[in-house]
């Protein structure tokens, strides 16, 4: 029995961890609810998303809620950023009291959302904020930014070490055998070749940026 309750806590735990969680803003207008937001959330700067309306009114039944249907053909949506507004053009969603608008964020930032009209004869002017646009290095992985940084460190650190194998041969710290110079030529040759290589992975490194 107490092995049957645990199992079914855990599954409701499970279950409530696998719902989105939505910051969406609600509102009331005499009667009707409504609430304003993104379907994906964090909205992303650049990225396609849809603003998403709910909105409600008491049900039949005490404590319960249905949808409102036909709100915007009495009511204008606009979208503002700043100084800058647009009206957009929304759809309805299948369900009953749900509505949508496609729209791609073109800066990280607040969203306010204003609907002025009437729903059903009930007027309606209000303006609702929704959650912030984000940069999208909220979603990079790995960070372009550290990665950069690793490789230049390795770069450095390659450059040190080739200025110190220099400077050992030169101060005879590293001894070569002699051969006719033979020997002394190879090694000053793997180090131009080594050091041509640091040279490359530089230039890519230019280019990749």
């Amino acid at each position: 029995m107490k092995m049957m309750i645990f199992g079914i806590i855990g599954l409701l735990f499970s279950v409530g961890m696998l719902a989105p969680s939505f910051a969406h803003t609600t509102v009331h207008v005499e009667q009707y609810e409504i609430e304003a937001g993104w379907g994906i959330e964090p909205p992303i700067v650049g990225i396609r998303n849809d603003l998403v309306f709910k909105i409600t009114e008491p049900g039949e039944t005490e404590g319960t809620h249905k949808g409102v249907s036909s709100v915007f053909k009495s009511t204008d949506a606009t979208v503002m950023f700043g100084g800058a507004a647009k009206k957009i053009e929304i759809n309805s969603d299948p369900r009953p009291g749900y509505y949508f608008s496609s729209i791609i964020p073109t800066k990280t930032g607040s969203y306010i959302v204003e609907l002025k009209g009437e729903i059903h004869e009930t007027p309606i002017d209000i303006k609702i904020p929704v959650e912030d646009v984000e940069p999208t290095a909220i979603l990079d992985f790995p960070p372009t930014s550290s990665e950069g940084t690793a490789d230049i460190s390795a770069l450095k650190n390659a450059i040190s070490s080739l200025q110190q194998d220099v400077s050992k041969l030169e101060s005879g710290e590293t001894s070569v055998q002699s051969d006719g110079g033979s020997s002394y030529d190879f090694a000053i040759f793997g180090l131009s070749i080594a050091a041509a290589a640091i040279i490359l992975s530089i230039i890519a490194l230019i280019k990749r940026k």
